[in-house]
């Protein structure tokens, strides 16, 4: 009954030892794959273990069919049930979203109107791929007996069970209504869609809805039906009732076609020299949100009560069929885990919750030889002062400048611990520009710490600097805000007040430092010629991405400046100059309500050059930083002009927005969304220059530069750019003021 069925010899399989596996932990899969068949939790199963892109375990137990008794093949095409939303749906979806027809926070009333019914026209469509729609489970069976169109109808009339966002509920219905999205939005059926898009590029032949005929013999069955077993057809009794095609399930296919969507995914969206999705948006695909009650992907599971099949050792995502099936991928191991079963052949009865859990916990457990360094943990400021007890502090009135971004590793906010802190005595609170929390984007008003009833006095309304008034009492300044290596990033403007303002005072200043989110080696820009510093966004005579700490700034500051201050700067503990913010084992909090991503913040400092200009910079949409565009920008032109400047570790896709707020508000733009695909190589001042230079050469008669010098700060390069100069001539200009930086910048700093 259990016979072990070898991989065929055309898929080589590799020696686990080869890709960092324990060949003995791997081999105890047979004993647990054959404990679950004799119990009879299923007939039988294929497992397949992959490493970087290399098999090291395909094998088939048991058997396909009971009745007659088949043996099951490494070849055998299962039901993969709602292995349909993630590889199909979900993966739709993002490339819809990738060719500009769709964006995340759309409602999903804009593109299907009738959804809007009964209280649902505020539910958007990131909310369905990640099950926080409000919808229900499931809708009744009866819905769907006269066909898909009256089953949809029925849908668009369903009422909320939450408000959406509230509650995590996997929900069938929410992925039939992206299903019927993307054959909105495409102008195609969803199987035809996926098959075009997707499985066919990828070569995974045996992947598709409504398989053919000549497949039947290589298909597991499910249940019975009538007086045969349902062989091909989708055991999913809405989805049958579909027509065998739906956004929840539907979906056919093997091992192996699973292997090469999962190579997809760990290849950052490229097989066989095809690019079939933009790194971006495989990181948005894949990457864990926080939902109630756990974490989820968009489409996938990563930390759930559905997520079993990860096991006990494995991260990252995965997701689970009902009849049986399973996929978990695991980027920090480069391990992909495929279980698939027809568990609920013959009787409906069979159960491999246990089995795909066993199954995955072995592979984890047989990584002896990690596939990428090991991500260090490192300790902010606010970290090594509470590991040292607070020390520096005892006996002190303190006034904090920080925001939401002051936090220490376990998220527990700098406030919260200086005013719990034994001996400290916490007395005042300052804000910078867009509040303690991080959501204004405007002037800020004085107020109130609800938690611990503090003054909160903002630094970014009357007053930018503390006054004597609010500093009564106080004998240090303790400042706690993450920056993002940019020059006109106001945050460290503020820092430069607060210096000032403690010399003046005779007050001790202590910076707890946190890392720069887009690398300390890497400096580009110009410094400021022709403008005096000291403004808002441009402090000291910098380069625009300067390449230093806050407590490097503060110490560069009080040195270069001549300020004086009594300042202390307690170091970042586990940082290496090199390393961008994914390297730090830290969790990304916003730094400001359009600063969302890492990709935003290391594009920031080319991009956010334009944004005194007549462009929109994303500000109002999903990807602020990661788009620009106007109504009078072709996206195609301005695509072909970025990709003949050959700028390392970027790309650019031609792109349609409609941003909601700033610039060209409710005005549908052309442009290009940009996407990097090496972080180790991007450059933000190249880029930001090579749109400059290109919206200057294309649209010499739309383009409005004439405030473009605010944030540049260089007026030779700004009439330079004016007068035609190339992106490369520009940096080339730039390059003195640079040098001459770095030289300076090397005294102060201390990683």
């Amino acid at each position: 009954m259990s016979t072990v069925l070898l991989a065929a010899i055309w898929l080589p399989i590799a020696h686990p030892a080869d890709v960092g596996l324990d060949p003995a932990t791997l081999g105890r899969i047979d004993a647990v794959v054959h404990q679950a068949i004799q119990a009879g939790h299923c007939p039988g199963a294929v497992v397949l273990i992959e490493r970087d892109g290399q098999i090291v375990h395909r094998k088939a137990y048991g058997r396909r069919c009971v009745d007659p008794a088949e043996p099951m093949t490494v070849d055998t095409v299962f039901d993969l049930a709602s292995l349909t939303k993630p590889v199909a749906t979900a993966t739709a979806v993002l490339q819809l979203v990738e060719q500009g027809k769709l964006r995340l926070d759309d409602r999903v009333s804009k593109h299907l109107p009738a959804f809007a019914a009964n209280g649902k026209d505020s539910v958007t469509v990131e909310q369905l791929l990640l099950h926080t729609s409000g919808l229900i489970a499931d809708n009744a069976l009866a819905d769907y007996e006269a066909g898909k169109q009256v089953a949809l109808e029925r849908i668009a009339a369903l009422k909320l069970r939450a408000a959406p966002g509230e509650r995590f509920t996997y929900s069938d219905v929410g992925f039939i209504v992206l299903g019927q999205l993307v054959e909105k939005l495409s102008g195609q059926s969803l199987d035809a869609y996926t098959r075009q898009h997707l499985f066919e590029p990828l070569g995974m032949h045996d992947t598709g809805f409504v398989p053919e005929a000549s497949k039947r013999s290589r298909i597991a069955p499910t249940t019975r039906e009538g007086n045969g077993w349902l062989r091909g057809i989708v055991h999913d009794p809405r989805a049958r009732k579909m027509g065998g095609v739906a956004g929840h399930a539907g979906l056919f296919g093997t091992a192996d076609d699973l292997a090469v969507f999962a190579r997809l995914l760990l290849n950052n969206g490229r097989h066989a020299g095809k690019t079939i999705l933009q790194p971006a948006t495989v990181a948005l695909l894949t990457s864990p949100r926080e939902v109630p009650g756990g974490l989820r992907t968009l489409g996938w599971d990563a930390r759930t009560g559905y997520s079993a099949n990860r096991g006990e050792l494995l991260a990252g995502f995965g997701h689970t069929g009902f009849t049986g099936t399973s996929l978990w991928i695991d980027p920090a191991s480069r391990l992909t885990v495929i279980v698939l079963t027809n568990r609920v052949h013959p009787d409906g009865k069979g159960n491999v919750t246990a089995l795909r859990r066993q199954v995955a916990t072995l592979a984890g457990a047989a990584v002896i030889r990690p596939p990428f360094p090991a991500v260090p943990m490192v300790r902010t400021g606010i970290d090594v002062l509470a590991r040292e007890q607070f020390q520096r502090l005892r006996g002190k009135r303190v006034a904090l400048v920080t925001n939401h971004t002051g936090r220490d590793a376990n998220g527990t906010s700098t406030i919260d611990l200086l005013h719990a802190a034994p001996g400290v005595q916490l007395v005042a609170l300052f804000s910078p520009e867009h509040g303690l929390r991080g959501l204004l984007d405007e002037a800020v008003p004085d107020g109130k710490d609800e938690k611990t009833g503090l003054p909160v006095y903002s630094l970014y309304g009357k007053n930018r600097r503390p006054t004597k008034e609010q500093l009564a009492g106080v004998d240090t300044l303790v400042y706690d805000i993450q920056d993002i290596g940019c020059r006109f990033y106001t945050y460290i403007t503020t820092l430069g007040y607060v210096l000032e303002t403690a010399a003046q005072h005779r007050l001790k200043v202590i910076v707890l430092d946190r890392p720069n989110p887009i690398g300390g080696v890497r400096v580009e820009g110009p410094v400021l010629e022709g403008i005096k510093p000291g403004s808002f966004v441009a402090y000291h005579s910098i380069p625009i991405r300067h390449g230093m700490t806050v407590g490097e700034l503060a110490r560069l500051f009080n040195g270069e400046r001549k300020i004086g201050a009594d300042l202390e700067v307690i170091a970042v503990e586990g940082w290496r100059r090199e390393d961008l913010f994914d390297r730090t084992g830290l969790t990304w909090v916003h730094p400001s309500p359009n600063m969302r991503s890492l990709t935003a913040a290391l594009l920031y400092p080319g991009v956010g050059l334009l944004e005194t200009t007549n462009v929109s910079v994303g500000r109002g949409t999903d990807r602020p930083f990661e788009v620009i565009g106007a109504p009078w920008i072709d996206g195609r032109r301005l695509a072909a002009a970025l990709h003949a400047a050959n700028l390392p570790g970027l790309r650019f896709v031609p792109t349609r927005f409609k941003p909601t707020s700033s610039t060209h508000a409710g005005k549908e733009c052309g442009g290009v969304q940009i996407y990097v695909s090496d972080w180790s190589r991007a450059e933000a001042i190249p880029l930001g220059f090579t749109l400059a230079a290109a919206l200057r050469q294309l649209y010499p008669e739309d383009w409005q530069p004439k405030r473009y010098n605010t944030l540049l700060g260089h007026a030779t390069l700004y009439k330079a750019l004016l007068d035609g100069e190339s992106a490369s001539q520009l940096l080339q200009r730039s390059e003195p003021g640079r040098k001459a930086f770095l030289a300076v910048r090397s005294r102060y700093l201390l990683y």
